[in-house]
């Protein structure tokens, strides 16, 4: 596990290395800094409580820029985000797979992203480094894991049938037009991925409340959730709603060449509550519902999301 890891993570580096000259981007070295950092854990054990298929992820972004007013500059490449996902994706049943479930993936990516805005409308463009396979180690710390926490240990049937290592670039963009509507926030938007899964995504959040004014918010990849990572300081709540629905053209994740058949289209429900204290301590949970995402998978599932920070 150990030698596996580090390779993938020393690839990783290696693709951080070579994106790290970007980060001088149009904006002056002198002028740019860091402004924040987020993270969101997903996982079905908080969620629907199964251990199975979108069953565990990991987000997180670190942003760089110039002084933040509380809005997206208008340059491109003023404004980076360095960001590092990890996810496992499993069949239903570790240690005895239906014929037809999905293979087990793991995968690991790494990418830098640019946020900006012009006449109103949002920004993210960016691409990823999309590491996949026994490579990244996922699948023995997923077993570490459940021999502490409880759980099915990954059989040699689903090792041995897993998504081979490989690295796959994948572009990303998003645009996105924020409405007001008196006390709410509507922000519609388009998504399109080509890569390690290629799909064309259309959506809308709606939220209410303090929190997420003047702050950026990323969207993690897996639920849609958008996670903050430039905050305000001022206490208060917010609460969010999405939803979404792509079309997927291929899936790294589900090759067709093995006989998995791609479901017409992939639908996505959240909601969440963000809490902000005065001490500065943050709170965050979501509940996503997702929709299948291959014609043989028996049922949607719900998957938790978790954010909390305590500042002593």
């Amino acid at each position: 596990m150990h030698r596996r890891l580090t390779a993938a993570l020393g690839a990783s580096l290696l693709s951080l290395s070579i994106l790290a000259p970007l980060m001088t981007g149009t904006a002056q070295a002198g002028d740019r800094q860091q402004l924040g950092y987020g993270r969101l854990v997903t996982n079905d054990l908080i969620g629907d409580g199964r251990d199975r298929w979108r069953t565990g992820s990991v987000a997180s972004s670190r942003v760089w820029g110039p002084e933040w007013t509380g809005d997206l500059p208008e340059g491109f490449g003023d404004l980076l985000e360095l960001r590092l996902n990890f996810e496992a994706i499993a069949p239903e049943q570790l240690a005895a797979p239906a014929a037809g479930d999905r293979p087990y993936a793991a995968a690991i990516s790494v990418g830098l992203h640019s946020h900006f805005q012009s006449a109103g409308t949002e920004f993210a463009l960016g691409g990823d480094l999309v590491f996949t396979g026994p490579q990244t180690g996922i699948d023995d710390f997923q077993d570490f894991m459940h021999d502490y926490l409880g759980g099915d240990d990954i059989n040699s049937t689903t090792r041995n049938g897993q998504i081979g290592d490989d690295i796959n670039p994948t572009l990303v963009a998003e645009i996105g037009r924020p409405l007001s509507l008196g006390p709410a926030r509507l922000r519609p938007f388009v998504e399109m991925r080509a890569g390690v899964e290629t799909l064309a995504r259309v959506g809308a959040d709606l939220s209410f409340g303090r929190i997420g004014q003047g702050e950026l918010l990323v969207r993690d990849p897996v639920t849609g959730q958008r996670y903050r990572t430039i905050r305000t300081p001022e206490p208060g709540m917010g609460f969010v709603f999405g939803g979404d629905i792509a079309y997927v053209d291929h899936s790294e994740y589900l090759p067709s060449n093995q006989g998995y058949q791609l479901t017409d289209s992939r639908a996505r429900l959240r909601t969440g509550l963000h809490v902000q204290t005065e001490a500065g301590h943050r709170f965050f949970y979501g509940l996503t519902w997702l929709g299948k995402e291959f014609e043989a998978q028996r049922d949607e599932q719900l998957v938790g999301s978790l954010r909390i920070n305590l500042e002593f």
